[in-house]
């Protein structure tokens, strides 16, 4: 019967996967057939097809939308909720991963056709900020773009930081931890973040999102509905040097109480966890 379960959770898993793959495909096919419609546009009408970008109509699909910058870093026009900011200068105010995206988009010279780019942007339909990937390409001293938002994290990136943070702490324990908390070195993807827990003390000793938790004991941690967590992770642990466990907690992105599926694993004395969500 277990078998039988497992063999079920992990056809449903390989569907989820293949779900989201379609959706993400079919988002960047939508997008990048959206800057193409504006760029044709752009071509006949010139700088008076900002007025078209930047109304809600046949340049804004859902939560795709065309957007212009110029090369100094000014908003000519967006058919999203960054509407509010055109006319000003935005490239003091982009976050690192954007401002550096931008300062990409001016070294690529006109004529190599579409660009691609990735950074964090407030999602409008949810209010969160969200992983976006961008199709943009200059024309003159324009530049054209289009967004879509990336779909959540996946089990094999959730396991793939979990390895990276414990290799990490392999080779430089007290900097993996501050890097950790202090939100650096990658640990911080989107709804990833990475935990670790002194398996001597059985308290937190590092948290992706909430510095908080630190110094408390991870043994008496619960969920929001008041099912233990922390006692029955640790008792895995003390069992195997690898594991899984599911249980329901605060997605730091949706701000939503949502199913988890964490990956933990052992290092010396340490406990490195990620885990991954779903609705």
């Amino acid at each position: 019967m277990k078998a039988l379960l497992r063999i079920t959770w992990l056809l449903l898993l390989c569907f989820s996967q293949v779900q989201a793959a379609i959706t993400e495909e079919q988002d960047a096919t939508a997008a990048k057939a959206l800057l193409e419609k504006a760029l044709a546009y752009y071509q006949s009408n010139g700088d008076k097809a900002f007025a078209a970008f930047s109304r809600q109509g046949e340049f804004v699909d859902k939560d795709r939308y065309v957007f212009v910058v110029d090369t100094q870093g000014v908003l000519l026009a967006s058919g999203g909720p960054s509407s509010a900011l055109i006319g000003r200068d935005v490239s003091e105010v982009l976050g690192p991963d954007l401002r550096q995206s931008f300062q990409s988009a001016l070294k690529v010279p006109e004529g190599q056709g579409i660009q691609q780019a990735e950074y964090r942007w407030q999602n409008w339909n949810d209010g969160k900020v969200e992983r976006k990937h961008v199709f943009y390409q200059r024309v003159g001293e324009r530049i054209l773009a289009v967004g879509y938002y990336l779909p959540r994290a996946t089990p094999e990136q959730a396991r793939a930081l979990r390895n990276k943070a414990a290799d990490a702490l392999v080779k430089d324990e007290v900097g993996t931890l501050k890097a950790i908390n202090s939100l650096q070195g990658g640990f911080l993807q989107d709804d990833l973040y990475v935990f670790v827990v002194d398996l001597d003390t059985q308290r937190y000793v590092a948290h992706g999102t909430n510095l908080r938790l630190i110094n408390t004991d991870f043994s008496k941690i619960k969920d929001p509905d008041g099912k233990p967590v922390g006692e029955p992770v640790l008792k895995l642990m003390a069992e195997q040097d690898q594991g899984e466990y599911k249980y329901r907690w605060k997605n730091p992105v949706t701000d939503k109480v949502e199913n988890k599926h964490a990956y933990v694993r052992k290092v010396g004395h340490f406990m490195v966890a990620v885990g991954y969500y779903s609705p």
